[in-house]
């Protein structure tokens, strides 16, 4: 099958959304399938207001038609609501073809929490968007708020984790004190993390990933580890060393993170929200609670043992899958 997919999201700090993109490629590959992805690195490019590390295509629906009618792909998914989404969305209705889009973040949230726009103009823009596809992916843990507001044609679209990078390491990061209570993702205002940064907590806490508001958080933060982006071994390592993945974001549809963490058999602290919700299993995984600082001290009593077991739920091989059935063939 040839599949073409735009999206806007292809930078490392959009964390799990690359991820999933880039797993569910290469298990797509490995069986077979060409691919071919239309992303910001193949055209102009302008800096997202408010967060100039992610760039934006300068890009029109002639381009993505031309690309489309030359390479005929049998499936267009489109994954993002930026200018490559866009673009392709409307070179699709123009061609009369059909085409999945996939729901993987709150942008109407992160919209509002920059930007005085009302919360109800940015889900209709959205709510448009998505409704010109045969059918929308999203999360399971998202569906039944989707559809409380309105979205049509909703089918789940899970996500998967790597255990052979994750997997549980050395305990030992340096000669930090311990517990060592460990963050990973975008370091920007929609992930709430002074809620984590501010608690009066024993121990070391560490910040891994880059954003816009790294910068501040390092100034007002000093006594936190920050690490930048990390990759790789280098990552599993570092989040493997951690006692406590604390996850103070509001906002996550799913959070990938959070498999990635109890695949190294480290237990989630995290906010009872969409997301941790339906994954976190208190006292068996982590544990969630209203008061964040409760909930890191209850993860630090979670044995490995159920973290591994609920990562070995998820698989990329059942993620591609199910993308795969979700696809409207031309």
């Amino acid at each position: 099958m040839n599949i073409c997919i735009a999206s806007d999201a292809w930078h490392p700090q959009i964390n799990g959304v690359v991820t999933t993109l880039g797993k569910t490629i290469a298990t797509l590959e490995s069986w077979g399938h060409q691919v071919r992805v239309l992303c910001p690195g193949q055209y102009p490019t302008v800096p997202c207001p408010t967060y100039p590390e992610i760039r934006l295509a300068l890009v029109s629906a002639h381009t993505i038609r031309r690309v489309l009618e030359q390479h005929r792909p049998d499936a267009v998914h489109i994954v993002t609501e930026g200018p490559i989404g866009r673009a392709a969305r409307r070179a699709c209705l123009q061609l009369g073809r059909p085409f999945t889009s996939s729901y993987h973040t709150r942008f109407p949230e992160y919209i509002r929490l920059r930007l005085p726009i009302p919360l109800a103009l940015s889900y209709w823009y959205v709510r448009r968007f998505h409704a010109g596809a045969v059918r929308t992916m999203a999360a399971p843990t998202l569906l039944d708020e989707l559809q409380e507001r309105h979205f049509s044609n909703l089918v789940p679209w899970s996500r998967g984790v790597d255990t052979a990078l994750f997997r549980p390491r050395q305990k030992k990061q340096g000669d930090q004190p311990g517990p060592i209570l460990l963050y990973l993702g975008r370091v920007a205002v929609e992930k709430n993390l002074p809620a984590f940064l501010d608690l009066d907590l024993a121990g070391t806490k560490y910040v891994v990933g880059a954003g816009p508001a790294l910068a501040s958080y390092q100034r007002d933060y000093p006594e936190v580890r920050f690490t930048g982006v990390q990759q790789g071994e280098s990552l599993a390592r570092l989040l493997a060393a951690a006692d406590v993945f604390v996850f103070p974001s509001l906002t996550d549809t799913f959070g990938v993170v959070l498999l990635e963490a109890m695949a190294c058999g480290v237990p989630v602290a995290a906010f009872p929200v969409t997301g941790p919700r339906h994954i976190v299993k208190n006292g068996f995984n982590g544990v969630v609670d209203q008061d964040l600082a409760k909930a890191v001290h209850g993860a630090l009593k979670v044995a490995p043992e159920g973290c591994l077991a609920t990562a070995r739920e998820y698989s990329w091989e059942a993620c591609t899958r199910q993308f795969c059935s979700n696809l409207a063939l031309a």
